[in-house]
């Protein structure tokens, strides 16, 4: 979490866990009014509380806005995927979140700093991807889905290089968030594409607020680690 938590960081960190459980119970249950309104919020919240993160400036203002433009991509993504007809959407959306942390983790760092990182996350990619295929991934999806997965792959990858170099806690809960993100939506590729899983929701949903959360918390400049 941020180098010194306070009340402020508490309350905001208690509402998103509190919106992504109810989200999530709701997805349960299909109580499909009460996930609909409860699941953008997560996102609301950690937008406002990334704006007033004290530990975010740094000298152009960007790391700020990158992330929060993640975020807001992302709640644009969480909305349009409760609904049917707008996967592509949706995906297209999330893809522009991958897109703005993958900026936003390659700032005062090289791109993709640690090969193994790199090659680890591609195998993944390409393996999850293969097996979607083979799965019954409509013909239509195949190219935006090969985007996407290229993307949050790279996102990935850059997140955990940027963990070896800066060598820090909250570095290293910000590659798991990463790592969580490319597991939730494996899951719910699987779950849509191949086979359905047993409460998906929980797996899907758990997985996916527990990185947003993490990316959101510790996410910092790395000007200003330590």
């Amino acid at each position: 979490m941020p180098a010194r938590p306070n009340r402020r960081t508490a309350f905001w960190l208690t509402l998103m866990l509190a919106a992504a459980a109810v989200a999530t119970a709701a997805a349960l249950l299909q109580w499909v009014g009460l996930h609909r309104a409860s699941k953008p919020l997560v996102m609301l919240f950690a937008i406002i509380f990334v704006a007033g993160r004290a530990d975010l400036a740094d000298a152009d203002g960007r790391f700020r806005w990158l992330l929060m433009a993640a975020l807001a991509c992302s709640m644009a993504g969480d909305a349009l995927l409760m609904f049917d007809g707008l996967f592509l959407p949706g995906l297209v959306a999330f893809l522009l979140a991958h897109l703005a942390y993958l900026a936003l983790f390659a700032r005062g760092l090289p791109w993709l700093p640690s090969r193994a990182a790199t090659l680890l996350v591609a195998l993944l990619g390409v393996g999850m991807y293969a097996f979607l295929w083979q799965g019954g991934l409509p013909a239509g999806l195949r190219v935006p889905v090969a985007l996407y997965v290229l993307a949050i792959g790279l996102m990935v990858a850059q997140a955990v290089g940027r963990a070896t170099r800066l060598r820090d806690g909250p570095a290293w809960r910000v590659a798991l968030g990463a790592g969580l993100f490319m597991l939730s939506d494996s899951l719910l590729a699987t779950n849509r594409f191949v086979q359905p899983l047993p409460l998906a929701p929980l797996w899907v949903l758990g997985s996916y607020f527990i990185a947003q959360i993490l990316i959101a918390a510790c996410a910092r400049p790395a000007s200003t680690r330590g």
